[in-house]
């Protein structure tokens, strides 16, 4: 038996070994039928002796339930994002900043391709692949584990070499090939579905997806760019000391790393490299739309430090946008989930950046009176990012005669209802919560999980209903009759009960969730609460006036204003009176806020807490009879600072808000509540 198991191991690594050749390397050392047999015979070996499958198996890439969402990940160090430079000028004005920091000192860069996709963090512990996640907000992240482990180039197990770390962190970014791209959009088509705009946006969707079956047919790739050591070797006495053998030894991990990054001794040759990379960028396999540059010496990036946002010791050299001319045939208009209308240009087809662009961007109203966009004007349009479209000028020698300045439409183009502008606002919206539209994604958000939290109402099943005309907002859901619901596709008895079933169960949630629910743009989880607590039912919420809004703590006169006008249109009192009459708690008894350590306290949250996710940290207050402020206000009376706290941390400095860190805060807690709260509770902790 022992030799069988030894087999099995070997079997293993060399399948690893050819991955690691295929799909890192790009040199493939056998055929693909050689290697389909030796998956074929590591498969037959593992059904035969199951209690030998080890994670890291390349037969594990793909395995599990699909999941209903994400769990979050709190990033240890938080993944910041780069400062973004577009000329040579700025590049020389990021290294007078770095001179100035570090007079006297000899500077050396290592300069990268920037690969147009989306960043991850892997976590390896004893060389297995434990965890992998979005960049998220920097701070935190979703786990994605499950989809990164699909990732052909993401090595499941690290190599085993003598003096390599077995427990590191990785990041890079996850792409898709051009070829990859414009496969996974043929096959799209062919099924009927929603092609991708670009390769950045194919990843970014593939790895949102939630059953990772269906990621691992999609071809995503992996470049990495960053390692940093949780554990060093026993023994090793290796010391990095630079950037680039950072890089080199991510390689001898195994891991992919792009084989255009250089060593530049001065800044006059990361221009030339910027320059090279420029004319080049359409003879790479993949896209790119920048180069990174970095100091290489990383005892002198922990000097330069951080701001809040991003590392001083590096910036992103960003490529111009390409530009092409064509004609403006008409302006049509988006009307967005949360009703701002947005006006497309509709062109003649233009051949730009690798696609060809049919429509464009005109981004708001007061867009197209400043550059005077007419039907019937030649423009340049451009690819803002290279991804998004978009008008940057009209062409005016060669405008039609007779031509007249393009007027904005009053009323919704979809529904005809009353289109609304705030005065601190570019965008135009329809506030008719009914308007086709929006209806469906109005009504996602009203069934998510944070809102009446409707098991088994998903986007596919929404869209379902909206486009059998069975709603026609979130009011219709406590209509609906299982016979309907019966006509549905692959909607068989038990689903229809079920989903009934759960609409019903969802008319008891708390008033703070229906009013988030209500889909009230700049309401948020916390300012619903403050709602509920301050009025106690939607009645009284509804007749409340703008001026007494803007008096409650916590909601500036952005919310306020957003409330007042969601109550003043009739179409949506319509939808909130079909709430009522199906039995929808629209009140409850306000509690008076408990006795405890915070007691008529508002505290602010500011950086990355290491024992509490917000919404764990937030429970805790509100349970010591405190309240949560999503901004500094004169009513703040203290504000919890966690790790690379923002701008609130400034003002709340500036306004003389007393702080308090993380520790004080356990401390307090600990003896209120007579509770540990163990450093890993921001993964499990149950409020």
């Amino acid at each position: 038996m022992s030799n069988i198991r030894d087999e099995l191991e070997a079997l293993r690594k060399v399948i690893r070994e050819h991955d690691y050749r295929y799909y890192v390397l790009n040199q493939p050392a056998i055929s693909d039928y050689e290697y389909d047999r030796l998956m074929s015979k590591l498969a037959d070996l593992e059904k035969a002796h199951p209690e030998w499958v080890t994670s890291d198996s390349p037969t594990r890439r793909v395995g599990g339930e699909p999941v209903k969402e994400f769990p979050t990940v709190t990033h240890d160090v938080p993944m910041l994002s780069l400062a973004n430079t577009y000329s040579q000028e700025e590049l020389y004005e990021f290294e007078t900043r770095l001179k100035n920091a570090l007079p006297d000192e000899t500077i050396e860069y290592v300069a990268e391709l920037k690969f147009d996709g989306i960043a991850c963090s892997l976590i390896y512990r004893n060389g297995k692949l434990l965890q992998g996640a979005t960049r998220g907000d920097g701070e935190k992240g979703d786990d994605i584990t499950a989809n990164l482990r699909t990732v052909r180039s993401v090595p499941l197990s690290l190599f085993e070499r003598k003096g390599l770390p077995r427990s590191v962190e990785v990041r890079g970014e996850v792409f898709m090939t051009k070829a990859g791209f414009e496969k996974l959009n043929r096959e799209q088509e062919k099924l009927g579905e929603k092609v991708f705009a670009n390769p950045r946006n194919a990843a970014g969707g593939t790895l949102k997806l939630q059953d990772s079956a269906l990621v691992a047919k999609r071809p995503l790739n992996m470049s990495a760019y960053s390692l940093r050591i949780l554990e060093a070797p026993e023994g090793s006495n290796r010391s990095l000391e630079t950037h680039l053998e950072n890089l080199h030894l991510l390689r001898e991990l195994g891991l992919p790393v792009s084989r255009h990054a250089v060593l530049c001794r001065s800044l006059w040759e990361v221009v030339g490299f910027c320059n090279l990379w420029e004319e080049k960028r359409d003879s790479l396999p993949h896209e790119i739309d920048g180069i990174v540059v970095k100091v290489n010496s990383l005892d002198q990036q922990e000097r330069l430090g951080s701001t809040a946002k991003s590392p001083r010791w590096a910036v992103a050299y960003k490529f111009k946008a390409r530009q092409a001319t064509t004609l403006l045939k008409d302006i049509h208009f988006q009307v967005g989930r949360t009703g701002a209308v947005t006006p497309v240009a509709v062109l003649e087809p233009v051949f730009l950046a690798g696609s060809t662009i049919s429509r464009a961007t005109l981004h708001n109203e007061d867009e197209i009176r400043r550059k005077d966009v007419r039907p019937g004007d030649t423009v340049t349009v451009e690819k803002g990012g290279d991804v998004i479209p978009k008008v940057v000028q009209v062409v005016l020698e060669k405008r039609p005669a007779g031509s007249v300045p393009f007027a904005f439409p009053k009323t919704c183009p979809v529904c005809g209802g009353t289109l609304v502008r705030s005065e601190d606002e570019a965008a135009v919206r329809c506030e008719n919560v009914a308007c086709p539209a929006q209806v469906h994604r109005r009504i996602e958000h009203f069934a998510s999980r944070g809102a009446m939290d409707i098991e088994g109402l998903g986007e596919a099943m929404v869209l379902q209903l909206v486009e059998n005309k069975l709603l026609s907002d979130y009011g219709d859901l406590y209509s609906l009759k299982k016979k309907s619901l019966l006509n549905l596709e692959r909607m068989g008895e038990k689903s229809a009960q079920n989903l009934l079933n759960g609409i019903n169960a969802g008319k008891q949630r708390p008033l703070d969730r229906l009013i988030f629910a209500l889909g009230i743009r700049y309401v948020g989880t916390n300012v619903a609460k403050i709602l509920a607590d301050c009025f106690g039912s939607i009645g009284k919420l509804s007749e409340a006036s703008l001026e007494t809004l803007r008096t409650l703590e916590g909601i500036g006169p952005t919310i306020a204003e957003s409330v007042a006008q969601f109550f003043q249109q009739k179409r949506n009192l319509a939808v909130l009176e079909k709430l009522r009459s199906a039995g929808v708690r629209m009140e409850e008894v306000r509690k008076p806020k408990a006795a405890g350590i915070f007691a008529g306290k508002t505290l602010v949250l500011t950086g990355a807490l290491s024992r509490f996710t917000r919404e764990a940290a937030a429970a805790l207050i509100e349970s010591e009879g405190g309240s949560v402020s999503e901004s500094v206000g004169k009513n703040t009376d203290y504000i919890l600072v966690g790790q690379n706290p923002g701008s609130k941390y400034r003002k709340a400095l500036d306004s003389g808000v007393q702080v308090m860190d993380e520790d004080t805060f356990v401390n307090l807690l600990e003896k209120a509540q007579k509770r540990h709260f163990p450093l890993t509770t921001q993964l499990n902790m149950d409020m």
